[in-house]
């Protein structure tokens, strides 16, 4: 059960004691809903090594900061610093250089493993006939789909596509109350991992959808980006349940 749905059972002092109570009591609720094992994927390594590249790449620029030298966001900014790192520029201590020396080091080797970790998803998600048929989405490539078939692997324990999407977090957060409706950006509950490849996917590729590009001249970039990539997962279910592939939907003459 996920730790969130136990808390409200706990009384008073957390212990060990409490917390086995709580979720004894919390199991035997008719409504409780129960976490799915997951498999093991690539896509959850890819997600911790680009987690320690920008921990890295964060350090070398915070440190080149103290000795008051910045460079522009990018990759492009951040190669800059490195190079100043490895010509040991004269602006940058003898001591501070070495210790920046094997940052870069690091940085490299860890950029080298993400590209054989990204060679792996494409293999794993090709491998598979549900990843294949995922990758028929528009715009969904093998990482998204390799992360799909791994943090969800009964997707029949959603009742509805809806359920999936609001399972990622993609879903407006509810702050109700006396009857009143109050709506805010979307939850930050479900898995971070996969929420973060769906909308990235919708931010890229968002532009090739006709209805996307209409909502886009009403409301917010973010809000067509959510909606967007609710649209993704609600697919991403369909075909995932059916067994079917995805076909483009039928344009219908006005």
């Amino acid at each position: 059960m996920p730790p969130s749905y136990v808390k409200p059972y706990v009384k008073r002092q957390k212990n060990d004691a409490a917390d086995a109570e709580a979720i004894c009591e919390a199991v035997t609720r008719p409504t409780m809903r129960f976490v799915e094992i997951k498999r093991h994927g690539s896509a959850s390594s890819a997600m911790m090594l680009m987690r320690q590249r920008t921990q890295l790449s964060n350090a070398i620029r915070a440190h080149m900061a103290e000795f008051g030298l910045v460079a522009p966001i990018g990759r492009e900014g951040l190669q800059n610093l490195i190079r100043l790192v490895e010509t040991s520029d004269a602006r940058v201590p003898e001591e501070a250089s070495a210790c920046l020396q094997l940052l870069a080091t690091q940085l490299k080797l860890l950029n080298s493993q993400i590209l054989a970790t990204d060679r792996r998803i494409r293999t794993s998600a090709r491998a598979t006939e549900t990843g294949r048929r995922l990758m028929g989405i528009p715009g969904v490539g093998p990482l998204l789909a390799s992360a799909l078939v791994a943090t969800v692997p009964d997707p029949k324990a959603f009742k509805s596509g809806r359920n999936l999407a609001a399972w990622v977090g993609l879903v407006p957060k509810q702050n109700s109350s006396g009857g009143k409706e109050r709506m805010g950006g979307i939850t930050k509950q479900g898995d971070r991992y996969l929420r973060l490849a769906v909308v990235r996917y919708a931010q890229r590729h968002g532009a090739r959808r006709p209805w996307l590009v209409q909502l886009l001249s009403r409301r917010a970039t973010k809000v067509a980006t959510v909606a967007l990539a609710n649209k993704t997962a609600r697919i991403a279910w369909a075909i995932m349940t059916s067994g079917e592939s995805y076909r483009e939907p039928m344009v219908h003459a006005a």
